[in-house]
């Protein structure tokens, strides 16, 4: 029975892949037709009129440097994948991946560099295609580790109990329920879940228990859903004195990084010399054959390899093919048949060496997708430890599960699931680590201790989604912009109590005034609300007036209408994005607008109270929210989070009429 269910599971987790693969390249697609290239970039996923120059070349890849004059706003980041055309970029298949991200310029890795992608190109931000065909290949060659998890996730078999294992830190700075998240990792013989809520320093967790298994003689696979994450990891690893490697293109150009990729490794490898000289010997070879006549069909009208060869040989021509051509050809075949074996010896060695750096290696660190890549397989381990867990889908997170003895995954499901696209496929955003919380709560640890923002900003979010669970750490607790040199203001209104340091935590609430409404925009499915927009804009000048620096400043709004409103009004050094964008980031000060106001009480999709956790919890020092009371206090939660800042923060009404001033 439990074989057969299994065996659905994973033929349904192919149907979900195919109906988002497809929804993913359909909505690029449709985008790209639907929208001038203009418009594209106005909403953040193309840039136009741009020129290249090749800037460096690392491993195996060209760095081209992709600048204009007038400054870039988009939403196409380090770690992306772009395609690069001339005008049509449904037609190109130049397709790279950024990595690194200026004022007026983007830097992007490409395999080849042809003429026309230097001047006049523009760039889309491009769906990876790549990372759905790994999660198909994976699911079509689940071994036993695979199948294990799945089997745990769908209740067909049950877990072993996880026993405390003493060990003694790396890292003196980590408090009791890290060091308690870290010892049943270790006992754990199938897998454990570490749960990292907002700020407790999940990803410092991780990297001691990498510290922890490398010590007890395990191989780790270290991965993420994002390179930045891995990278993130990488970063912290560096100083362990570990033999690491990262496998794949970081994300972030940084010599630290870089010294620690596969490719570099691989030019530092003793055999390096070798593999460089049958380079040469190879382009050399290649160079001298094309020297000579390549036998194309009109030339060798019909005639095999082989056939050239002997008539050469024997010093004749035939069907009108002279004997010159004859030994032309000849010699272009001999030389091909000496560049192909060099090329592939130099092959062989590369990945002798690869193999060789990859099995002495204590921790192999990349993305969930790229944990599919055969070098990946030159070497056994005993666990796989995957950050963000709670971001990736299952058919993600099982391609370095399936390579392991036992994983452990670090999350927080009280965050935003992964983005599905397709309707169909909603089900992909349920995650493996979710699933095995629900069922097996007692092998979980959850970490309690935040880093990130003063007390006060804390309680409503700790009590709302972590039952009360959370503290801060007395390094932040009473954190205020007053440390960072704000000043008091001076402005004699409303504004005076909402933007004073020590007022932490403040609402301000439009339910009074009579143009408070949201609003849709024709033919859109999202929402704006003009009164709110013109709110945050103020708020941000009157914060910069007592000095706030703009790079402080972050405005979240759950609706993409909203956000271009709210971009429009603000300066451009100043970040707004909805939430989805601001996950596993944190500012000094955060200003949020809820847009929702209406008579009929409705809230739509802020209903997704995972929306609200991300949203209250990215704020250190000050959070101001914008929102209309009585159309939030339709749902409990809102009610409550109303209710707190009445009783714990500031809440300030907005005056019926705008006074004049």
């Amino acid at each position: 029975m439990g074989a057969e269910k299994l065996a659905e599971f994973i033929s349904h987790l192919k149907e979900l892949v195919e109906l988002e693969r497809k929804a993913e390249i359909e909505a690029m697609k449709l985008e790209m037709r639907r929208l001038s290239g203009r418009e594209r970039e106005k909403v953040g996923r193309a840039l136009l009129s741009l020129n290249g120059r090749i800037v460096g070349e690392e491993l195996g890849y060209f760095l081209v440097r992709y600048g204009r004059n007038r400054e870039i706003k988009t939403e196409i980041s380090v770690g992306d994948l772009v395609v690069i055309s001339k005008r049509d970029p449904l037609r190109s298949d130049l397709v790279g991946t950024v990595v690194e991200k200026g004022k007026r310029f983007l830097t992007v890795a490409l395999e080849t560099v042809p003429e026309w992608a230097l001047k006049g190109v523009r760039i889309d931000l491009y769906a990876n295609d790549i990372t759905f065909k790994r999660w198909m290949e994976n699911l079509d060659n689940l071994r036993e580790s695979g199948r294990k998890a799945l089997e745990l996730y769908l209740g067909l078999r049950e877990p072993l109990e996880s026993e405390p294992v003493d060990f003694t830190p790396f890292d003196k700075s980590l408090n009791a329920s890290q060091r308690r998240a870290i010892s049943l990792a270790l006992g754990s013989k199938d897998f454990f879940l570490i749960h990292g809520p907002f700020g407790t320093g999940k990803t410092r967790t991780l990297v001691e228990l990498i510290r922890q298994e490398v010590e007890r003689g395990h191989k780790v696979l270290a991965t993420a859903e994002s390179n930045v994450a891995v990278d993130n990891i990488v970063e912290r690893l560096v100083e362990s004195g570990l033999k690491i490697v990262r496998v794949g293109h970081p994300s972030r150009v940084s010599k630290a990084l870089h010294e620690t990729t596969l490719a570099y490794l691989i030019t530092q490898h003793d055999l390096y010399g070798e593999l460089r000289e049958l380079r040469v010997i190879g382009e050399n070879l290649k160079e001298k054959r094309d020297t000579f006549t390549k036998p194309a069909p009109k030339y060798r009208r019909g005639l095999s390899d082989r056939e050239i060869l002997r008539l050469a040989e024997k010093g004749i021509g035939t069907r009108g093919v002279p004997v010159r051509l004859i030994r032309e050809m000849a010699e272009w075949i001999k030389l091909n048949q000496q560049v192909q074996k060099t090329f592939d010896d130099a092959r062989k060695l590369e990945e002798r060496i690869a193999r060789e750096i990859i099995r002495e290696a204590n921790v192999v660190l990349t993305t969930n997708a790229s944990a599919s890549l055969e070098v990946i397989d030159y070497a056994e381990y005993d666990v796989a430890v995957i950050d963000e867990a709670t971001q990736a889908t299952i058919p993600s997170v099982l391609v370095p599960i399936n390579r392991a003895k036992r994983f452990v995954l670090a999350g927080d499901h009280r965050q935003l699931p992964p983005t599905i696209l397709s309707g169909k496929a909603k089900e992909l955003s349920k995650t493996l680590f979710e699933g095995l919380i629900e069922r097996y709560p007692e092998k979980s640890e959850m970490l309690t201790v935040q880093y990130r923002m003063n007390e006060r900003l804390m309680e409503f979010p700790s009590r709302e989604f972590y039952d009360g669970k959370i503290e801060a750490h007395e390094s932040v607790r009473n954190i205020t912009l007053a440390d960072l040199g704000v000043r008091e203001p001076e402005l004699g209104d409303f504004w005076n109590t909402v933007l004073k340091p020590e007022n932490v935590l403040v609402f301000i609430d439009t339910s009074k005034r009579e143009d408070r409404f949201e609003r849709q925009r024709r033919g859109s499915d999202s929402r704006e609300n003009p009164l709110e927009a013109k709110l945050v804009a103020e708020a941000v000048e009157k914060l910069m007036k007592i000095g706030v620096k703009p790079e402080w400043i972050g405005i979240i709004t759950p609706y993409d209408d909203q956000r271009d409103l709210i971009s429009s009004m603000v300066g451009e050094d100043i970040e707004v994005k909805t939430v989805d964008g601001y996950q596993g980031r944190e500012k000094e000060a955060i200003i949020l607008s809820f847009v929702r106001s209406n008579e009929r009480g409705e809230l739509g999709f802020l209903k997704d109270l995972r929306r609200l956790n991300v949203s209250l919890t990215r704020a250190k020092r000050k959070l101001i929210a914008v929102g209309d009371s009585s159309t939030l206090s339709n749902h409990p939660t809102y009610r409550r989070f109303i209710e707190f800042v009445k009783e714990k923060g500031t809440f300030v009404e907005l005056p019926r009429k705008e006074e004049k001033r």
